[in-house]
């Protein structure tokens, strides 16, 4: 068991745990106690779906919210603002609320890394090159694959971030 963030009340659960390279991997625990570490193909297929739904902007802008409010430290206000961020989404509220808050806690493990250079932007890219250049989920979870921390800066830079 590792360090618990948040439930949620369909019984599902997120928590920081040890990963392949650091302590900072996140977790989800379904209703059945399934336990896995979610991956940018989930998250960004689940993302891309909801986009479809509610529209780009409004969960592009959403995100950009959770981004804008996240640092190296878990914060209760934070995680209540999600909350109350995915009632704007009706009946997939428990989702969404999963769904940014998996976001939220992948993007601050990106801060954590030793060394790092691109902290968050990097997921912000993948959201950025997955809802407003409309790539495929395929290609958004993995173009990055390869490519040096300045190359990715570039890019990050040229979208505002």
């Amino acid at each position: 068991m590792g360090q618990l963030i948040k439930s949620f009340p369909n019984g599902t659960f997120l928590e920081y745990d040890r990963g392949s390279f650091d302590q900072w991997c996140v977790y989800l625990t379904d209703v059945d106690g399934k336990r896995k570490p979610p991956r940018d193909m989930d998250y960004f297929t689940d993302i891309k779906n909801l986009a479809d739904q509610y529209g780009v902007d409004k969960v592009y802008e959403d995100y950009v919210r959770v981004y804008d409010l996240t640092g190296k430290e878990v914060s209760s206000a934070v995680l209540d603002t999600i909350s109350q961020i995915s009632q704007g989404y009706q009946s997939a509220a428990i989702q969404v609320d999963i769904l940014f808050s998996i976001l939220y806690m992948a993007m601050i493990a990106e801060e954590k890394k030793r060394g790092t250079r691109l902290g968050k932007r990097i997921k912000r890219l993948g959201i950025h090159y997955l809802l407003i250049e409309n790539k495929p989920v395929n290609e958004a979870a993995n173009f990055m694959r390869g490519m040096g921390w300045r190359d990715i800066d570039r890019l990050c830079v040229e979208r505002g971030f």
